[in-house]
């Protein structure tokens, strides 16, 4: 639609971030994408360094409560995007919040996630939050590709408006391998490491 073709040009336009896949390559596979957060023009930035087959069917994953903040911004995210939308503060605790995930991989979609689950503006990220664990359980067919997204931290820092025209890159790894019986907590730790070493 043309609100999704807008957002490519200027994204193109601003940063003209380049696409470098290192270890997979594009291919027509349902994959979940995890990535560091640095900025709110990550989602846009990694979506739009996709090949237009495949960002059809990948949705970025979205907190509701900031996206779905006034009508203009859940507009954008919905209708340029079609993003899934999360609420990360639930007022039922009986609700869990990755269902919205949950029914778009069963859907066959593709997701793009951020598992540290909100923006730091540094290189590296900090520790994952549980969801990418549960996802890769629920899911074990599915990709789990990591992604780096350097200098769009600098581009886009937390506060400003507009971004810094800077040279940003986005790096696609080797999809992580599951490991049988892997604990939690060391499954995050190699999914962040394998974010980690795209950085180099």
């Amino acid at each position: 639609m043309w609100l999704s073709q807008f957002l490519i040009l200027l994204t193109r336009f601003l940063l003209g971030a380049t696409p470098h896949w290192i270890g997979t390559g594009p291919k027509s596979v349902q994959r979940i994408y995890f990535a560091n957060h640095t900025s709110h023009i990550d989602t846009m930035v990694l979506w739009w360094a996709l090949p237009p087959d495949l960002r059809a069917n990948t949705r970025p994953v979205a907190a509701a409560d900031y996206w779905g903040g006034n009508r203009l911004k859940r507009y954008v995210v919905l209708q340029g995007l079609s993003a899934v939308l999360i609420d990360r503060q639930r007022n039922n605790p009986d609700d869990d919040p990755l269902a919205p995930l949950f029914q778009a991989l069963d859907h066959g979609d593709s997701l793009i996630i951020f598992p540290e689950g909100t923006r730091k503006a540094q290189p590296l990220p900090d520790a994952f939050k549980s969801g990418l664990s549960h996802l890769a359980q629920r899911f074990p067919e599915v990709e789990l590709v990591p992604v780096y997204l350097e200098n769009l931290h600098r581009s886009l820092p937390k506060g400003s408006l507009f971004p810094v025209p800077l040279i940003c890159t986005i790096r696609f790894g080797k999809p992580l391998t599951r490991i049988a019986d892997e604990d939690k907590p060391a499954f995050l730790d190699r999914a962040r490491n394998a974010v980690i070493g795209l950085a180099a």
